[in-house]
């Protein structure tokens, strides 16, 4: 049989794996690299394939009737669909997309020539696959509840530098999703999905990095199929060395183990009884190659990673990777103190137990899945950027456990008074007509009433994050999912003597192309309801509350500078919270009802917002009880 003649494109970092088997695929006579596409040379050692950066041509001339595709994940789709319309067959590395959309490209030029898209997803050649499904189909393990996935490499820094794509979540524009998840542990959640049919009912990632990159080094996702069966896939580039990745199926009579880098299946039963089976594997290449030249079924054609790339677009719509504070980390640095190596002590253990219990790393108690701010070295708050809320609750990033030095809580989260009150954030009860303080919407001549208008603020990327306190980006979105606003928080920790400061400040800025109106229950009739803006609410368990520089009614709708709050725990620690504005708004004050401090951004008359708004309040967190004249002294000082 004539050898295929088989084009390469990109033939540099994964591209040499290729080259080395075209190499032998050539000495057996069943293949011919033909042409080599790449925008550098190649020194190749057999053969004397033509080089050129322009695919289509280069096909043209080579009359390749495979190209294999081994480039920057968000060059994918117009390589292949080149490949494609110029009469070649396509082998197309994974991920095989950066979007749906770009996904929906390939299928449509597949089905268009009529020719095969095989993505090289290598383990999915594997005959463990469909012996694995078979002993599920089967009932071999019981009924499933689910399937876990770990993986935790060792990955040198110069690993996110090696080329301008890689640990980047877009370049130039363009979509590249180069995370954990999506690239070299794709094949973990690509097995994962092989090993369980049906569409895909909801997708939840949390997405980490230790090193300085854009994209995830350390994530997990939870995917939920339509008929409740639950795959979760936790991994890590940040181990002290490489652990081989698994999948364990949980049955409830036995358990299955794939190490799908080995082909190996390891079945537990109830009575004792283990069995360790390790299967053939079919190269995907070979594959593609059978199938066009007998007709041999391809083993990953494209639409069997239609799951996979929703997967991907779940990622790539998530909120930007979670920074890990140094503290959590073992670093390793050179001669010169540059960074060598990032790692995560028992980062291997950590995905096992995710595998082990189908949870998010945020389940297993993990220190760094929280942002926590610390005074010295002392832990004073932890903020929630992603809160899993019901949409009444107007979803939004809070701090929350704030606390004095001496370990007094001053925030309280979700009180039954008002299950909407997030601890210490900024709440705006009507923002062009969307609620962003949560629960009931204030109607004139009705009162409270529930509406469906409830927005969401979210967490999209912190631009800084230390011990001290953060910089975050925030999208305001309303009811209907239009993106109204964005904000920059910048929220920052301040020892001061015996006690501490927390400096909030935002800029919220208008998104909708015309003035952004913001309205409180005061301006639409509800006398001295002007809530929104910057609002905390403390304890309502505390005792013996009182305000200064005068009592609830003094305090409530007046401009002065500062205001303070005490109370006293249920342990009769007393606390005070010493306010300080930048500007002159009304504050607004709840005593005797529930303790709560916040702006009053709309106080009898709406707010017009043209362009931004910016708004500024630091608050002394404080053990014991003031008296006027030391609470003075420190809103001085703020």
């Amino acid at each position: 049989m004539t050898p295929a003649r088989i084009v390469l494109a990109g033939a540099h970092g994964h591209g040499q794996h290729h080259l080395r088997q075209l190499h032998l695929l050539s000495d057996s006579g069943v293949a011919e690299l033909a042409g080599i596409c790449d925008v550098r040379p190649v020194e190749v050692g057999f053969g004397a394939p033509l080089q050129s950066s322009d695919l289509r041509e280069l096909i043209a001339k080579t009359g390749a009737e495979i190209t294999i595709i081994c480039t920057p994940i968000h060059t994918h789709a117009d390589l292949a669909v080149t490949a494609l319309h110029a009469g070649s067959h396509v082998l197309l590395e994974k991920p095989p997309a950066a979007t749906p959309e770009a996904h929906q490209r390939i299928a449509a030029a597949v089905a268009e020539t009529g020719l095969a898209c095989q993505v090289g997803f290598q383990s999915l050649g594997s005959a463990a696959i469909p012996a694995l499904r078979e002993l599920i189909a089967s009932g071999g393990l019981g009924r499933v509840r689910g399937i876990g996935g770990a993986g935790a490499w060792e990955r040198p820094a110069s690993y996110f530098t090696r080329s301008a794509w890689s640990g980047r979540r877009r370049l130039d524009g363009a979509d590249v999703v180069d995370g954990a998840l999506t690239n070299p542990f794709a094949h973990a959640v690509a097995t994962a999905l092989a090993l369980a049919d049906g569409p895909i009912a909801e997708i939840e990632t949390e997405l980490y990095r230790a090193n300085t990159i854009e994209s995830d080094d350390t994530s997990c996702v939870r995917i939920r199929l339509d008929d409740g069966l639950v795959l979760t896939v936790a991994v890590s580039l940040c181990a002290p060395e490489r652990h081989e990745p698994y999948l364990v199926v949980h049955g409830d009579a036995g358990r299955a183990t794939l190490v799908y880098t080995q082909d190996s299946v390891k079945v537990e039963l109830p009575d004792g009884s283990v069995t360790t089976t390790v299967y053939d594997r079919t190269d995907l290449l070979e594959n593609l190659l059978d199938h066009v030249r007998t007709g041999t079924p391809l083993l990953v054609p494209l639409a069997r990673t239609e799951t996979f790339t929703q997967v991907l677009d779940a990622v790539r719509l998530a909120p930007e990777p979670l920074p890990i504070a140094e503290r959590h980390q073992e670093v390793e640095r050179d001669g010169g103190g540059e960074v060598v190596r990032r790692v995560l002590p028992g980062i291997a253990g950590l995905t096992a137990r995710s595998t082990e219990r189908l949870a998010l790393y945020s389940e297993l108690d993990v220190p760094w899945t929280r942002v926590e701010l610390l005074a010295g070295d002392r832990p004073v708050a932890r903020y929630e950027t992603r809160p899993g809320l019901p949409a009444t609750d107007s979803p939004r990033p809070y701090l929350h456990r704030v606390r004095t030095l001496g370990g007094v809580e001053v925030t309280e989260v979700r009180p039954e008074d008002h299950v909407h009150h997030l601890g210490a954030g900024v709440a705006i009860a009507d923002l062009g007509g969307a609620n962003f303080w949560g629960g009931r919407t204030y109607v004139r001549d009705q009162g409270p009433t529930w509406l469906d208008d409830h927005g969401v603020q979210r967490h999209v990327a912190f631009s800084r994050l230390h011990d001290d306190g953060f910089v975050e980006q925030l999208e305001w979105i309303g009811p209907g999912g239009g993106l109204m606003a964005r904000e920059e928080r910048t929220v920052t920790v301040r020892p001061l003597q015996d006690a501490w400061a927390l400096d909030f400040a935002f800029t919220l800025t208008n998104l909708t192309g015309a003035p952004l109106e913001i309205n409180s229950s005061a301006t639409k009739g509800r006398a001295g309801a002007g809530y929104g803006g910057f609002f905390w609410r403390a304890p309502g368990a505390s005792t013996a509350r009182t305000t200064l520089p005068g009592d609830e009614r003094a305090v409530h709708g007046s401009r002065d500078r500062w205001i303070a709050m005490s109370g006293t725990d249920a342990a009769g620690r007393d606390w005070t919270l010493v306010f300080a504005q930048d500007g002159d708004d009304p504050w607004f004050v709840r005593v005797e009802e529930y303790p709560g401090v916040g702006q009053a951004l709309a106080w009898d008359r709406p707010l017009l917002v043209e362009d931004t708004l910016t708004r500024r309040v630091v608050t002394a967190v404080v053990d014991g009880r003031l008296d006027h004249a030391a609470a003075a002294a420190l809103a001085g000082g703020l």
